[in-house]
C-alpha cells in the first residue's frame, strides 16, 4: 500500500518517544500490504475499525495509540488522516477528520 503521510506518525513520535516502534511497525505492516478490501486487512490487524466513509481506526500498542486512515483499496492508498492517544481518539470527530 501506498502511505500518506508518514510525517503524522513522525510528529507523534518526536512529542511521544514511546510509540515510534510501535507506529513504525504499523506503518511497515501497512506498507506491505496488498489488501483488496476490508475482510483481508483485518485478518492483519484485528481490532481494526470501519467508521464510515472509507475511515479505519485502528489500535496500536495495545490501544494505548491510535491511527485514523482513509483508505482506498482499489487505488492501494491509505491517507493517514490522525495519529494519537487514546484520550485524543475520544476528543477527536473521527467523521470529520
Amino acid at each position: 500500500m501506498v502511505i500518506l503521510s508518514y510525517s503524522a506518525i513522525r510528529s507523534f513520535f518526536r512529542m511521544h518517544p514511546e510509540a515510534e516502534d510501535a507506529l513504525n511497525n504499523w506503518y511497515r505492516t501497512v506498507e506491505l500490504a496488498q489488501w483488496k478490501n476490508f475482510h483481508e486487512m483485518k485478518q492483519v490487524f484485528n481490532s481494526v475499525d470501519a467508521i464510515g466513509n472509507d475511515r479505519y481506526v485502528f489500535n496500536v500498542r495495545g490501544n494505548k495509540y491510535r491511527i485514523i486512515a482513509v483508505i482506498k483499496f482499489k487505488a492501494r492508498t491509505v491517507y493517514i488522516r490522525f495519529v494519537g492517544t487514546h484520550s485524543e481518539y475520544d476528543k477527536a470527530n473521527a467523521d470529520t477528520i
